[in-house]
């Protein structure tokens, strides 16, 4: 919860921020009446629209657990951020329009050197903003918070293609060099939005996250106790900060039913351990079957049927698997 509440503050004075910076680039447009500094306010208006957007999902996604919500309000986060990746394509396409639109168009600018300087502390204080965002999201496991932290970082990178552009225009008298780099930033800034979208799809969609998915496999095989006899049909779901994690353990079949729940137990630790408390786990136990003994590690074992021939290291195919591991069903036909 105390994390919940954490990433909800970040956004809060994410969201504060955005309307200043805003702000800060109207005030520069009306200094220089430059197209590319009015481009960049644009952009910043898709900011405190994805700034509200991710605050009010992450206000909804702290909400505990209810009758209608059993898996809690963490999803929320996802449609955040489909809606702010859609937003950020937006803004590239509307920059992408105006850069279009701007070729024929002769203003002059004025006061370019104050514009210069608003725009670059607005860049500034932009990246900052975005490092600490996407710091804290990915400590937090929070994608509304990293969406939000990129697009930060993005509208550093094309403000700062505006004030290069703004430099060259003013040291060459080149009008069309901003104009250039306002396109290839727009391009960048589309890519980035479809990234976030993409992500967040695959959320929404409950798609594997192999990165995650790879560490499990890592900190098992770490921390692998030899009554843990097999593990298989792991599956790992992102709601918000909270994982929810479903697996089958295989475990000495004359155990009771208080020294498999000890195991199981351990297994939670180690993982609360490696991932943090915010951590669902549910785990089926299965007795080990006589084919089992030769796959089995547990050296003092009364009941041992057959002398041990290998160790089957947990790799995403066996971990992942609904069945029993495929050396298993290869020993138990040679049985």
């Amino acid at each position: 919860m105390e994390t919940a509440k954490q990433n909800f503050r970040v956004q809060l004075w994410i969201s504060i921020l955005s309307v200043v910076l805003l702000a800060g680039k109207l005030i520069a447009y009306f200094f220089t009446h430059s197209l590319s500094i009015l481009t960049d306010a644009l952009e910043s208006i898709v900011n405190v629209l994805a700034g509200v957007i991710g605050l009010y999902s992450l206000y909804i996604a702290a909400k505990p657990r209810d009758k209608e919500h059993p898996y809690g309000h963490g999803k929320a986060e996802f449609i955040s951020a489909a809606v702010e990746g859609t937003l950020i394509v937006l803004a590239g396409v509307l920059i992408m329009y105006e850069t279009v639109r701007s070729v024929l168009d002769d203003a002059q600018v004025h006061k370019l050197d104050t514009g210069l300087i608003l725009v670059g502390i607005t860049a500034l204080l932009n990246y900052i903003a975005g490092t600490v965002c996407i710091r804290i999201g990915k400590k937090n496991q929070s994608l509304a918070l990293q969406a939000s932290g990129k697009h930060l970082q993005t509208d550093t990178y094309s403000t700062l293609a505006i004030i290069l552009g703004l430099l060259l225009m003013l040291f060459t008298g080149l009008a069309w060099i901003d104009k250039a780099l306002a396109a290839v930033m727009s391009i960048y800034i589309m890519y980035n939005g479809y990234q976030i979208v993409r992500a967040s799809l695959a959320g929404i969609m409950d798609e594997a996250d192999m990165a995650l998915l790879q560490r499990f496999v890592d900190v098992l095989n770490a921390h692998r106790q030899e009554n843990w006899v097999d593990l298989h049909n792991l599956r790992v779901i992102k709601y918000g900060i909270t994982l929810h994690i479903d697996c089958h353990l295989t475990v000495p079949w004359f155990m009771n039913i208080h020294e498999a729940h000890q195991e199981i137990d351990q297994l939670g630790a180690i993982i609360r351990q490696e991932f943090g408390d915010a951590i669902e786990l549910f785990v089926h136990t299965d007795g080990c079957l006589p084919f089992s003994c030769r796959i089995c590690s547990k050296s003092q074992c009364e009941k041992r049927l057959h002398p041990k021939e290998e160790t089957v290291l947990w790799d995403l195919n066996n971990l992942l698997s609904n069945a029993k591991h495929q050396s298993s069903r290869e020993l138990a036909a040679k049985a």
